[in-house]
């Protein structure tokens, strides 16, 4: 399985500026959230990566991409029908290839020590070389969706990333019910696929064995999925009323494609941060800011802050 591909969906209510927003990132430079994103995707070696917007943003989505905007395919979903909608919209770009797949409202920070992540000028000094390869080496310190890229290669099947999350936070989230592989710390075969579980369901659905207590397994946003994702939405797309009906969500999808396939959950050496809720920006900035080379001065800051001494700092 190579993944030379990459599904970006903004295009959702209330979602669409998200990406749009300035952060400085760990090497101190002051980017919008798709240009980390972008380098991110990057980083795991992908090619190309389609965008699914909402008509009207492909000229702001452009210049927001920057220099990267080279790497992008703008695909439009005129009506905001669903997630799973959204996604199926790039069923062309995919062109019947297994591909990369991250939601726009989500930044993620692996568990990368700031000395080892030098500046990047270019979006080629992202990709892995042929020297780094796979074999034998940590997952530790490399970025989330190379690490995710590398095991759905390894293991030839769509793998989606997981967190362990609180059960108070699974109105945010799907989330995933299975087992641990044998042998592997942190691979799981998925069974179940649910949106926004209640923790009732989730007690009764999706207890993972091995996981603390009050905890499961929240996607990540992020996957590596194979075509057969498309036919299923497509199926649903098909079935479904073109406006005013029920969205059309994804993980219904990702339920079908653990029954008709081996499919497996990979929890990460690293963090999501949903930008879209309350103080979201905020707690990412924050990650960003104490994960990177800043870190010493941002942590100062800070306590100044809490000990009520940063009244009018600058």
């Amino acid at each position: 399985m190579r993944i030379r591909k990459a599904v970006i969906t903004a295009a959702g209510p209330n979602q669409n500026r998200l990406p749009l927003q300035r952060f400085v990132d760990l090497n101190g430079q002051e980017k919008t959230a798709l240009q980390i994103i972008i380098e991110e995707v990057a980083a795991a070696g992908v090619e190309e990566i389609g965008v699914v917007i909402r008509c009207g943003d492909r000229q702001s989505y452009a210049e927001a991409a920057g220099d990267h905007a080279r790497m992008l395919y703008f695909v439009e979903q005129p009506q905001p029908r669903g997630y799973g909608e959204a996604l199926h919209r790039a069923e062309a770009f995919v062109a019947g290839e297994p591909f990369l797949h991250l939601v726009s409202d989500h930044l993620y920070i692996s568990k990368l020590a700031a000395d080892d992540a030098g500046p990047v000028d270019r979006v080629e000094e992202l990709r892995p070389t042929a020297q780094e390869g796979t074999s034998g080496q940590s997952m530790f310190g490399r970025r989330c969706a190379q690490q995710l890229v590398e095991t759905a290669q390894a293991e030839n099947c769509s793998v989606s990333a997981v967190q362990a999350t609180r059960e108070n936070m699974l109105r945010y989230y799907g989330a995933v019910g299975g087992q641990r592989v044998a042998g592997r710390a942190s691979l799981y075969r998925i069974d179940r696929v649910l949106e926004k579980p209640t923790p009732t369901e989730a007690e009764q659905l999706l207890v993972v064995p091995g996981l603390r207590a009050g905890h499961y397994l929240c996607l990540f946003g992020m996957h590596v999925l194979s075509p057969a994702v498309m036919e299923i939405l497509g199926r649903s797309v098909a079935d479904s009323q073109p406006a005013g009906g029920a969205p059309i969500l994804l993980s219904p999808a990702l339920e079908e494609l653990a029954q008709r396939e081996r499919y497996l959950a990979l929890e990460l050496q690293g963090s999501r941060y949903n930008i879209g809720v309350k103080y979201g920006m905020l707690m990412a900035q924050l990650a960003l800011a104490l994960q990177g080379k800043d870190r010493g001065e941002i942590l100062a800051r800070l306590l100044e802050l809490v000990a009520g001494r940063g009244h009018g700092a600058t």
